[in-house]
């Protein structure tokens, strides 16, 4: 006779934080625009992508800083 179980629950992680942008660069202040917008439609796929563009694109920024 076999018996079934199920799976342990998945564990998932809080979602991460909205990366801020750079105060005096434009690329980043065009991303968090189209993030602001995205949200506002509910898009949260494009939120998603635009906090991923933010993250990729202020690694300079931060090499930058002392």
């Amino acid at each position: 006779m076999s018996t079934t179980t199920m799976s342990p629950p998945v564990d998932l992680p809080l979602p991460a934080e909205w990366p801020d942008p750079s105060p005096r660069c434009k690329v980043c202040g065009a991303l968090a625009e189209q993030r602001a917008a995205a949200a506002a439609a509910g898009d949260y796929s494009k939120v998603s992508d635009c906090n991923v563009e933010l993250r990729r694109h202020a690694g300079p920024h931060r090499r930058k800083q002392p």
